[in-house]
């Protein structure tokens, strides 16, 4: 299974790069991983909805051109469904059961996906209502991912 996380904007604090690097290389044992990072729009203070959009749609089209066809897109929203570790393990396990050998998950960037990827997306998937920075959500959905496969293989991990 290849595993794809295409997301907006560069990861700046070492210590998240670390964390990265640390599950990436956790998940080699289980996956093909693969990290695009695309550009990032400026967006200005009390931006209108207007510009937001247009910031959201020119991030959209640089992420849409890394989704193949038959991937399987997963994108993070907030209003997505919440799942246990256990029933994303569930879902990633499904999905290669049915012959996907793709996923991608796609983070956005701070004001969030244009309506272009949203149409894209095969699942809606949130962590909380709460919103986190969008390059800690790297680190979070990595971890959940390793935690997936660790669950699949029914090897121990911390609860």
């Amino acid at each position: 299974m290849k595993i794809t996380l295409i997301t907006v904007g560069k990861i700046k604090e070492k210590y998240l790069r670390d964390a990265i690097g640390e599950y990436s290389k956790r998940l080699s044992k289980y996956c093909k991983l693969e990290i695009i990072e695309v550009a990032d729009e400026k967006t200005p203070e009390r931006a209108s909805e207007v510009v937001e959009e247009s910031i959201r749609s020119k991030e959209g089209e640089r992420i849409l051109k890394y989704i193949k066809e038959d991937a399987y897109v997963i994108t993070l929203e907030i209003g997505g469904k919440q799942l246990a570790s256990e029933e994303l393990a569930d879902k990633i396990e499904q999905l290669g059961i049915q012959g996907k050998s793709q996923i991608v998950f796609i983070i956005g960037g701070s004001i969030g996906l244009g309506k272009e990827v949203l149409k894209k997306s095969n699942y809606a998937l949130s962590f909380s209502k709460m919103t986190f920075p969008h390059q800690l959500m790297r680190v979070i959905l990595l971890e959940q991912i390793y935690r997936s496969y660790r669950i699949i293989n029914r090897e121990p991990y911390h609860k």
